[in-house]
């Protein structure tokens, strides 16, 4: 995927999240080595790189946290609202090598 189509979907995850100011959104974040954050928060701010949740904690608690779009955008980070998610998948994932097309064989004829 080139990267004027790249910043063309980040600017509308940027238009979309736009919407959701103010409203209940579930986060799914994953941090790396098998470490996969949930929350659910409100959407507070959007920035033109990042934005801004307010995500419930232990006891009450609130704290804030910030999202670039480029992880929505790779999947990083996946946003839903009433279990609908969000955004569909920005990149198409590919099949790993060899699980669907073997890698060709040479035949030796005598």
């Amino acid at each position: 995927m080139d990267l004027a189509k790249q910043a063309k979907i980040v600017d509308s995850i940027h238009d979309t999240l736009n919407d959701f100011i103010g409203q209940r959104l579930k986060v799914r974040a994953n941090m790396g080595r098998s470490k996969i954050i949930e929350s659910e928060g409100v959407l507070m701010q959007v920035h033109p790189q990042l934005f801004i949740m307010e995500v419930d904690r232990k006891r009450g608690a609130k704290a804030r946290q910030s999202y670039q779009y480029v992880d929505v955008l790779t999947g990083m980070v996946e946003l839903s609202q009433n279990g609908e998610p969000l955004f569909e998948p920005f990149i198409p994932e590919e099949p790993a090598l060899g699980v669907l097309d073997p890698l060709p064989t040479e035949t030796v004829l005598s």
